[in-house]
């Protein structure tokens, strides 16, 4: 009978009650990729059964059609999909994985009375070896970065250290120049600024209560 209320015969009959409700079921299976790696995949479906098919499915599967199908037609597809990618696309594709995964199941669990809303892995572990491999790639990539940093960086200061020695030797060649053309001319402004800054600094301490008069302190400039 489908759903809805229904009389039955006391000691003669008895419910049997399917929940007709989508529902998830985990398929753990363990099986190899195309370069041989050694793979622990968990396959999620979330699925629920054909109301009109569910007398053939006590009849001939019974209460826990679930537990005996959906076991069986996965491990085999599931096998053979995984078998056509490597692992590091089983990595990186998981979703193209699925749906080819769900594409191939659906109609061998339709032949069973059951429709499929969803089919996803839920869990992807390899063998020790390739995780050990992955991780010594990903340290050795880190460790590649951090040199090529380094290199940058070291290029970068070689880079303003020759403009610095440059300027420094433009600046000396724009003095030895003024120095042939003026004379002693740039020597004495450069004896007047420094006694100038003096002066001011002079004025601004403390300590100093006054300046000596009568004579100019440009006198006792060295010549």
């Amino acid at each position: 009978h489908g759903e809805g209320t229904h009389f039955l015969i006391p000691w003669v009959q008895k419910p049997i009650i399917f929940d007709c409700h989508s529902r998830p079921r985990n398929v753990p299976v363990i099986t190899g990729s195309q370069d041989l790696q050694n793979v622990n995949i968990t396959l999620r479906i979330l699925f629920w059964p054909v109301a009109s098919q569910l007398p053939r499915i006590f009849t001939s599967i019974g209460e826990d059609y679930d537990e005996r199908v959906l076991p069986s037609i996965t491990t085999e597809i599931l096998k053979s999909v995984v078998a056509c990618f490597d692992a590091g696309e089983l990595i990186t594709q998981r979703e193209l994985v699925s749906r080819q995964v769900s594409d191939d199941l659906t109609e061998p669990a339709a032949t069973f009375g059951l429709i499929l809303d969803d089919v996803f892995l839920t869990h992807l572990t390899f063998g020790k070896e390739f995780t050990e491999a992955v991780e010594a790639k990903q340290v050795a990539q880190q460790e590649a970065e951090r040199a090529r940093f380094v290199v940058e960086k070291a290029e970068q200061q070689k880079k303003a250290a020759i403009i610095s020695a440059e300027g420094d030797s433009k600046a000396a060649e724009l003095i030895a120049n003024s120095l042939a053309t003026t004379g002693d001319g740039l020597i004495r402004l450069r004896k007047l600024e420094a006694v100038e800054d003096i002066a001011y600094q002079l004025s601004r301490s403390q300590n100093i209560t006054y300046l000596p008069a009568g004579q100019s302190m440009l006198l006792q400039l060295p010549q």
